[in-house]
C-alpha cells in the first residue's frame, strides 16, 4: 500500500500475515484471523489493524427479523466483534495498538477521496509484505 510504503514514521510492515485465533460464538469453534495491517514504525510501536466498512462495525438494524439477509447481518457483527476482541487481547498483551479504520478514517488519512454524499466502496487487498531496510 502506498501510504504505508510513503510514511516516514513507517518502518515495516505486512498485509494479513499476522494471525490471531478466536473463538466464534455462533458455532462454538475456534478460527483464524489474518490482520488486515501489522504496522511497526519507526519509534518502535506495532499497531495492528482491520479494515472495514463502517456498517460491519454497528449492529445491524433489523427490518425483517428472521430474513436471510438480517440473519447473514447479525452473523457478520457477532463474528467482527468477536474477531475484535480477540485482537484487543492480543495488542494489549503485547503491548501494541489496535484500530479499526473504515472509509471514514481513510477519507481523514487521504487514502480514500470523499465523494458527495457517498463513499467509495471498500475492497479486499491482495496480501503484500513490505521489505526490510537493509
Amino acid at each position: 500500500m502506498q501510504f504505508l510504503d510513503d510514511h516516514k514514521e513507517v518502518d515495516q510492515w505486512n498485509s494479513e500475515d499476522f494471525i490471531i485465533r478466536y473463538y466464534y460464538d455462533v458455532d462454538k469453534k475456534y478460527h483464524n484471523y489474518h490482520m488486515d495491517f501489522w504496522i511497526k514504525f519507526t519509534n518502535g510501536k506495532v499497531l495492528l489493524v482491520e479494515v472495514k466498512p463502517k456498517k460491519q462495525t454497528e449492529p445491524p438494524k433489523v427490518k425483517k427479523p428472521k430474513s436471510k439477509r438480517s440473519l447473514n447481518e447479525a452473523f457478520t457483527y457477532i463474528k467482527n466483534v468477536n474477531k475484535w476482541e480477540a485482537a484487543q487481547k492480543i495488542a494489549k498483551d503485547n503491548g501494541y495498538a489496535f484500530e479499526i479504520w473504515t472509509e471514514v478514517e481513510l477519507e481523514k488519512m487521504g487514502i480514500l477521496k470523499k465523494t458527495p454524499g457517498k463513499h467509495k466502496k471498500l475492497k479486499p487487498l491482495p496480501p503484500y509484505r513490505k521489505k526490510k531496510k537493509t
